[in-house]
């Protein structure tokens, strides 16, 4: 045998060597590789075979990407499954992506089933919710994300949130997650134990955690308690939003604690010093001071004098001419001068008065008138007629004349 054919075969056994070392594959197998490049629209896998894998953009994840660097990275382990393999045109296409279904079915199934907690993170915001890959495309649907409700999710993404699997559809591959029921779960459990520690009259801080129209809900000690619009600031608040924004902290006073309901009644105004704390400091009888007219009632006007602090203005003190109600020179929201009559902080009250801030006005003369009956003279009817006798005489005279002859017959 020449030289020549024994290289050739020397030649042929170690291609064929070669070639027995790389791995045998069948469309449908699962293999494990390595990431050594990715291009925008796919990524390039080495798994021992006679060439790399391709992983289309498509079947990198089960969310939808709009580059391949943003589902895996060079140097990283994937596993994948054989869609299709072309020696001729050495194209091997793989998927991640059925792979990681498979796999995450199984352990959400389980999940499910036990009720488990694990963390997902936010990768997209979509309309009514945010989406997080599990392996297959997770839904938390908005009213499902926080205990209360979020008006925008534009900074959600990228988040790491604790949720529980809500609902599973493997037909339909329908997943959907919800953080809220582990935030209310933990939220009983707190509840109880820190409703026992608080008591009437307490003092604390705690964080404004939403804010409605009819008050604040404050986080304390990680329950939520109620303060009324009415307990927010000693002056008057017609919205709490005013005065309160979310995550601001506050101090509170504790009025009341149901555990039956739930319930945990708060003051962030019984927490500060009063207005009328300092009132008889302030306000002495017989200053003259500016206030807003509040109330209209048919006694008289509510005046604030400082917020807080309202006076009555009887409505014999609003002005010195008689008015039949206050309406009539006076009306809500009006600024006016008044002075101090009165200060009883106790009972916290004060007098005030508006026409003692005014000039009296000046008395008008009036016209005599006689009070002597005997002064007055007789009308003239009277004197000219003969039917009216001007004294007893002449009475008796008259009576005499008519009646004389008539009286004689009894004598």
């Amino acid at each position: 045998m020449s030289e020549e054919n024994n290289n050739q075969e020397t030649t042929e056994v170690t291609n064929q060597e070669a070639l027995d070392q790389f791995v045998s594959l069948n469309k449908g197998d699962t293999v494990t590789g390595t990431i050594v490049k990715i291009e925008d629209n796919q990524a390039y896998v080495s798994i021992g075979y006679k060439y790399d894998g391709i992983i289309p953009i498509r079947e990198l994840s089960s969310l939808q990407v709009d580059n391949a660097s943003a589902a895996v990275e060079v140097g990283q382990e994937v596993e994948c499954k054989v869609v299709s393999i072309d020696d001729e045109k050495e194209k091997l296409v793989l998927s991640k992506r059925a792979i990681d279904s498979e796999n995450a079915w199984e352990v959400l199934e389980k999940n499910f089933e036990s009720g488990e907690i694990f963390e997902v993170t936010v990768s997209d915001v979509v309309k009514g919710g945010v989406v997080a890959d599990v392996g297959v495309r997770g839904f938390i649907p908005a009213s499902m994300v926080e205990r209360h409700f979020v008006e925008d999710f534009s900074d959600y993404k990228g988040r790491t949130l604790r949720v529980k699997v809500k609902e599973l559809d493997r037909e339909n591959n329908k997943v959907i997650l919800s953080q809220k029921d582990v935030l209310e779960a933990e939220y009983e459990a707190n509840k109880h134990t820190v409703m026992e520690s608080l008591k009437e009259g307490q003092e604390l801080t705690g964080t404004v955690q939403r804010l409605t129209q009819f008050g604040a809900f404050v986080d304390v000690g990680g329950v939520d308690g109620l303060v009324h619009v009415s307990e927010i600031a000693w002056n008057h608040v017609d919205k709490p939003s005013d005065v309160l924004s979310e995550g601001d902290e506050v101090k509170v006073k504790v009025l009341r604690v149901d555990p039956e309901k739930g319930k945990i009644s708060l003051s962030i105004k019984a927490a500060q010093p009063g207005p009328w704390d300092s009132a008889s400091d302030k306000f002495n009888i017989g200053d003259i001071v500016a206030g807003e007219v509040k109330r209209l009632v048919n006694f008289g006007a509510f005046v604030e004098i400082a917020p807080g602090v309202e006076g009555l203005v009887h409505i014999s003190q609003i002005s010195h001419k008689h008015i039949g109600t206050p309406q009539e020179v006076l009306e809500e929201g009006q600024t006016v001068s008044v002075k101090v009559l009165d200060v009883n902080t106790e009972e916290k009250r004060v007098s005030l008065s508006i026409k003692e801030t005014e000039e009296a006005p000046a008395q008008s003369a009036k016209p005599e008138r006689s009070n002597n009956r005997g002064d007055r003279a007789p009308k003239q009817e009277e004197l000219n007629n003969p039917n009216v006798s001007l004294s007893n005489q002449g009475l008796s005279i008259t009576l005499g004349e008519r009646f004389g002859d008539k009286l004689s017959k009894f004598k």
